[in-house]
């Protein structure tokens, strides 16, 4: 399942949470127990103590959402909206002249060069994602791949490594039962004999 914002639930289901945690520290206000308010509140009751107890550590406001779980972004709304210029830009504009692909390498490259923040090519991916980009893969083939050598491989090693194979009906998919024929008139020991 994909989640609309990378952490789990929309805005909207957020502030739906908050309200059925509000609505229990009411409750718990009024002195009705835990599992009654489960009850009323069509939640678990594991969920209910556990909001019972937090209410009484900390009180209603720790009951309030903490907004989107995940980790938080390392750059800011500005530098979020200069990263998406840089983008725009183009990969020559950045000293990658040799082609006019961001990858997510580059991007992470391009991150640490303007704004001194380390993200992994993974970390870059989800933040191209988010910002509206994503990440290219040459169409082309590189320059200096030798065609002839390729087929070579792939006829002679390929095949010897891929090996035959299995013969068909060599294989059972019952643990107990060899992958021979069994059951059949004539095939039992001594069916040969006569």
């Amino acid at each position: 399942m994909k989640y609309a914002d990378g952490g789990g639930l929309t805005p909207a289901g957020r502030r739906r949470r908050e309200t059925v945690r509000l609505q229990a520290a009411e409750l718990f206000e009024q002195q009705i127990k835990p599992s009654e308010v489960a009850r009323r509140l069509r939640v678990s009751v594991k969920s209910a103590y556990q909001w019972h107890q937090v209410w009484r550590d900390d009180g209603v406001q720790a009951l309030a959402s903490r907004g989107p779980s995940g980790s938080r972004c390392r750059l800011s709304p500005r530098c979020l909206e200069k990263l998406a210029a840089y983008l725009e830009q183009g990969p020559a504009a950045h000293g990658w002249v040799e082609d006019q692909v961001w990858t997510a390498s580059r991007v992470a490259t391009l991150i640490g060069r303007k704004f001194h923040v380390t993200y992994s090519v993974s970390g870059a991916t989800r933040l191209m994602h988010r910002i509206g980009f994503t990440p290219q893969v040459p169409a082309r083939r590189v320059a200096e791949r030798d065609e002839q050598a390729v087929t070579t491989w792939k006829e002679a090693t390929w095949a010897e490594v891929k090996g035959r194979g299995r013969p068909a009906g060599a294989t059972s998919a019952s643990r107990t039962k060899p992958g021979s024929p069994v059951g059949r008139p004539g095939d039992g020991p001594g069916a040969d004999a006569e």
